[in-house]
């Protein structure tokens, strides 16, 4: 089996994201707007299920694990390998659950949304693939509409449900049918326990297809793992709630540049100052948080080019040019962690006394008087 991988966002020099779709769905009509949020910070791709949006229609019956193998394979051919992160929502968040049984190795988080370890069952879904193959896709666009979305939300965003509804309809009969019989064959309730890689599990309340309370369950089931339930939510979270599925996805699969970058900036600005900024927090400077710990500490303060107190003297001088008081000051105090001596520290100021000006020089002496004389 050969599956469609699509590109969504982001640069192929980020950390990849591989995202599945939901039976019916299309993966970029279901993952689009979330991933272009995830374009900063994550290569995101998509694999699209067989005769799918793009995916080449089925010439044979499939498993849950022939399509997990089928999502490495295509990583593989596609990106050139590596570890990757997944995320995926109902029928591609069991393909996510069965990657962490299979290729835990590759894997450097998951997140599984609107899904669970045995969706539905065997009889329900036997039933639903003979009854696409006799009657077609379009058969089941009307139930969808009411299963897969809260309700009010096809009234506010009717171009999502639209774009959705038409990838079902669009679909290939016999994939779609197949796809059904794979899930009333998956069942991993009895290897939860086995899975070791970080795993997040996102419900929505008003989820009927897959129960946010079942997939809290099997989250419970895991060891670390995570629960977290979306109030006005249904059945396609990555639609119906991009920006918070994104928010989600960034805390739990952190850019490797965040975690180097938060090394250094404890370092460099001392636990108790960088413990004050991730306390105040909030959903308005979140991203701005992130983004000075993955570009500024983890980007630049970590490059070889140059000694760490050769960048404090770069800093310090950019700040006083800049006017940057406040900033002056803790970085005063981070350029003598960083192995600056005092008498360093005024020769600098001197310099930048002659470059940028008496005024700004004097107000940094003023300040430096107060930093020096407590250390």
């Amino acid at each position: 089996m050969e599956l469609t991988l699509v590109r969504l966002a982001g640069s192929e020099a980020l950390p990849t994201l591989v995202v599945g779709p939901s039976l019916g769905t299309s993966v970029t009509a279901l993952w689009g707007p979330c991933a272009e949020l995830l374009g900063d910070r994550f290569h995101v791709v998509g694999w699209e299920l067989p005769g799918h949006g793009r995916g080449a229609p089925a010439s044979a019956a499939f498993t849950i694990e022939d399509l997990a193998g089928a999502v490495v394979e295509a990583v593989d051919r596609t990106i050139g390998g590596g570890s990757f992160a997944y995320a995926g929502d109902s029928l591609g968040g069991a393909v996510g659950l069965q990657l962490a049984l299979s290729v835990p190795d590759r894997l450097t988080g998951v997140a599984v949304l609107c899904t669970g370890a045995r969706i539905g069952t065997p009889e329900g879904w036997r039933e639903r693939a003979a009854l696409v193959r006799a009657s077609g896709t379009p058969v089941m666009v009307e139930g969808s509409a009411r299963r897969w979305f809260a309700p009010g939300f096809l009234e506010r965003r009717p171009e999502v449900g639209t774009a959705l509804l038409s990838s079902l309809q669009d679909a290939d009969k016999e994939s779609y049918s197949l796809a059904c019989e794979a899930l009333a064959e998956f069942d991993v309730r009895d290897r939860l326990p086995a899975i070791g890689v970080p795993l997040l599990a996102v419900g929505g309340s008003d989820d009927e297809p897959t129960p946010a309370a079942i997939l809290r369950a099997d989250a419970d089931a895991v060891p670390g793992a995570r629960f977290v339930e979306l109030d006005g939510v249904a059945h396609l979270a990555p639609a119906e709630a991009p920006r918070t599925v994104a928010s989600l996805l960034a805390d739990l699969l952190r850019d490797p540049r965040h975690e180097a970058g938060m090394a250094v900036r404890r370092a460099v600005l001392g636990d108790a100052h960088v413990d004050r900024a991730v306390a105040g927090t909030t959903d308005v400077n979140r991203d701005f948080q992130d983004l000075i710990t993955r570009y500024a500490w983890g980007s630049i303060w970590t490059r070889p080019g140059l000694a760490r107190r050769d960048r404090s003297i770069a800093v310090l001088t950019a700040l006083v040019a800049g006017r940057h008081f406040e900033e002056l000051e803790f970085h005063l105090r981070a350029a003598l962690t960083n192995g600056l001596t005092r008498e360093e520290i005024v020769e600098v100021l001197l310099q930048s006394a002659i470059y940028v000006g008496v005024p700004a020089a004097n107000t940094a002496f003023a300040v430096a008087n107060r930093v020096l004389a407590d250390s």
